[in-house]
């Protein structure tokens, strides 16, 4: 162990007590995602699926997969737990990427084209139990501006 992470460990102890101790005899994970509301989805697509062209516009989605999958400009985007994500390759990896940074025709996809729509999640949000969430949270701004979730 590192000098100074014997420190810090002694630190903890002097500090936490009992509860410390009892962590640090197991693991410990810790993730920050400062900016970023969702961890990247889990995707793995061992072969490129294939894509059929959204009617009456540029971009084209997979409708063999079971998540939300659209390609467009050489991109794969995916829209998943109320964030957007990109990659270069379908096998990913996926990078987050602010909703005003996604590309127009991507956002504009009809909801009917989602496999878990937009605003599903703002839904289950709203039932009793249920965490709440900000308002808009999991529609795309072009849907949301429709009023379509």
């Amino acid at each position: 162990m590192p000098k100074g992470s014997s420190l810090v460990t002694a630190f903890m102890l002097a500090v936490s007590g009992p509860a410390v101790t009892t962590a640090l005899a197991g693991q410990v994970n810790v993730g920050v995602n400062i900016g970023v509301p969702a961890p990247p989805p889990p995707i793995v697509l061992a072969a490129p699926p294939r894509v059929v062209v959204v009617p009456n516009s540029p971009v084209s989605y997979a409708p063999s997969v079971d998540f939300n999958l659209f390609v467009y400009g050489g991109r794969y985007y995916t829209f998943h737990d109320g964030a957007w994500f990109y990659a270069s390759r379908h096998s990913g990896p996926w990078t987050f990427i602010a909703t005003e940074r996604v590309p127009r025709p991507v956002t504009g996809v009809p909801v009917t084209y989602y496999k878990i729509p937009p605003g599903h999640a703002k839904k289950m949000s709203n039932q009793p139990g249920a965490p709440s969430q900000p308002f808009g949270k999991g529609c795309p701004p072009g849907l949301a501006k429709q009023e379509r979730c």
